[in-house]
C-alpha cells in the first residue's frame, strides 16, 4: 500500500516569507529613523551641522502620530510588495518542481520513457539531467531485461522436460499434503458415522456435515491443482486467446463465478506473455483455493505504455503483515513479475477481499521504434 503525506504548498510559504521579511525590513529601517531623530532632536548642534553638510534649510520635523501613520502605511505597501514578490518567486519555483515530482511519480509508474525538459542552468536543472540520464539507463536495463526474458522463452522448449518432471513432484506433494489427508480424514469421519448412526443420530447428523465441508475442501484443492496441469506456455496462441480460453474453462467447471475483460494486447513480447499467463494461472489458483470468493474478475489490457494484469476477488482477504504475504504462490509471482521488470501491489484485508495488480512495461516495443532490434 502506497501513503502519500500532504505537501504544504512551497508557493504559500514563499508569500508568508516575502510578507514577513518586508515587515521587518520596514520596521528595522523606520526604526533605524525613529532613533536617529530622537538623538538629533536631543543635540542640536549635530542636527545644524547636518543641514549645512547636506546644504537644506530645515530638517522636517514628524511629530509622533504622523510618524505612526507612516509608519503603518509603509509596513502595508511592504507587506504587499512581499507578498507580490513571494508570489511569483514561489509560482515559478513550484512550477518546475512539479515537473520533478510528475517526472518521479512517472518513474515510480513504471513509464520509464518520460524525459523532463530543460529547467535552467542552476540546481534544479542539474537535477533534471541526472534524472533523465537515471530514466535513460533504467529503460535500457529494462529493455534488457526483457529481451532476456524473451531469449529465455525461446529456449524454454529445451527443458520443458524438466520442468514437466518437477511439476510433476510438486503436484505429487501438493496431492499428499492436501487432498490425500482430507480424503483419509473423510474415511475416518465415515467409519465413525456407521457406529454412530443407531446410537446417536444427533452426533452422526454433525459428522455428516462435517464430511460434506471436508470434501467440498478436496474438490476445490483438485480444481486448484488440475489448473496446474495446464500447459505452461501459451503454445502458439495469443496471451488473449490463451486467458480467453482459461477463463471460459473455469467458467465451466468452477462453483466461483468469474467475470473477465480483455482488451488490446499487441505489441507484448513473447517471455512477458508466458510470464504473464503463468501470473495469472497463480492467481487464480490462490482466489479458489483460499479466497472462499463468490465473484472473481480478470482484467487484462495495456495502457500508456504498459501492459496491466488484474485479478480481484470478494472473498475471505487476509492481513497484509501475515506470513500469507510470502507463500509460496505469491513469492512466485513475483519473481515472475519481477524477471520482466514490472511491479506487482497487493490490496488485501480481513473480510475485504483481494486484489492483486501487476504492471509491465513495454520498453522494447518503444526501444525497437527507435531502431532497437531486440536480441
Amino acid at each position: 500500500m502506497i501513503h502519500q503525506k500532504k505537501l504544504a504548498s512551497i508557493q504559500w510559504q514563499f508569500v508568508r516569507q516575502g510578507a514577513l521579511l518586508a515587515a521587518l525590513a520596514t520596521g528595522a529601517v523606520f526604526l533605524a529613523f525613529y532613533i536617529i531623530g530622537a538623538y538629533l532632536n536631543q543635540h542640536p548642534v549635530q542636527l545644524q551641522a547636518l543641514m549645512v553638510y547636506f546644504h537644506v534649510p530645515a530638517l522636517v520635523r514628524v511629530d509622533g502620530t504622523f510618524f505612526f501613520l507612516l509608519l503603518l502605511i509603509a509596513l502595508a505597501v511592504a507587506v504587499i510588495v512581499g507578498i507580490v514578490v513571494g508570489y511569483i518567486v514561489g509560482n515559478l519555483l513550484k512550477k518546475r518542481l512539479h515537473i520533478l515530482l510528475e517526472a518521479g511519480l512517472n518513474l515510480q509508474r513504471g513509464i520509464l520513457s518520460y524525459r523532463l525538459p530543460d529547467l535552467g542552468d542552476d540546481e534544479l536543472g542539474m537535477l533534471a539531467l541526472q534524472t533523465n540520464g537515471f530514466a535513460a539507463r533504467w529503460e535500457e536495463q529494462v529493455a534488457s531485461l526483457q529481451r532476456l526474458s524473451t531469449h529465455n522463452a525461446e529456449l524454454g522448449e529445451q527443458v520443458r522436460h524438466a520442468a514437466v518432471t518437477e511439476e510433476r513432484q510438486r503436484l505429487a506433494r501438493e496431492l499428499h499434503d492436501a487432498v490425500s489427508q482430507q480424503l483419509f480424514a473423510i474415511a475416518m469421519t465415515t467409519a465413525a458415522i456407521k457406529r454412530l448412526i443407531g446410537k446417536n443420530p444427533e452426533r452422526a447428523a454433525q459428522q455428516i456435515e462435517l464430511v460434506e465441508e471436508m470434501a467440498a475442501a478436496a474438490q476445490s484443492e483438485m480444481r486448484a491443482l488440475l489448473l496446474h496441469l495446464r500447459p505452461a506456455t501459451l503454445q502458439n496462441k495469443s496471451l488473449k486467446e490463451a486467458v480467453t480460453e482459461l477463463l471460459d474453462e473455469l467458467t465451466r467447471k468452477q462453483v466461483t463465478g468469474i467475470t473477465w475483460e480483455l482488451g488490446d494486447l499487441t505489441g507484448v513480447p513473447n517471455g512477458i506473455e508466458d510470464h504473464l499467463f503463468r501470473i495469472l494461472q497463480e492467481a487464480l489458483s490462490n482466489a479458489l483455493r483460499h479466497a472462499k470468493a463468490n465473484m472473481v474478475t480478470v482484467k487484462l489490457f495495456s495502457f500508456d505504455g504498459q501492459v496491466r494484469l488484474r485479478v480481484a476477488d470478494d472473498g475471505v482477504g487476509f492481513d497484509p503483515d501475515s506470513d500469507k504475504m510470502t507463500s509460496y504462490g505469491l513469492v512466485s509471482m513475483k519473481e515472475r513479475v519481477n524477471e520482466i521488470g514490472g511491479s506487482m501491489e497487493i490490496y488485501t484485508a480481513v473480510g475485504k477481499g483481494t486484489q492483486i495488480e501487476v504492471r509491465v512495461p513495454l520498453v522494447m516495443e518503444a526501444h525497437n521504434k527507435g531502431g532497437t532490434v531486440p536480441v
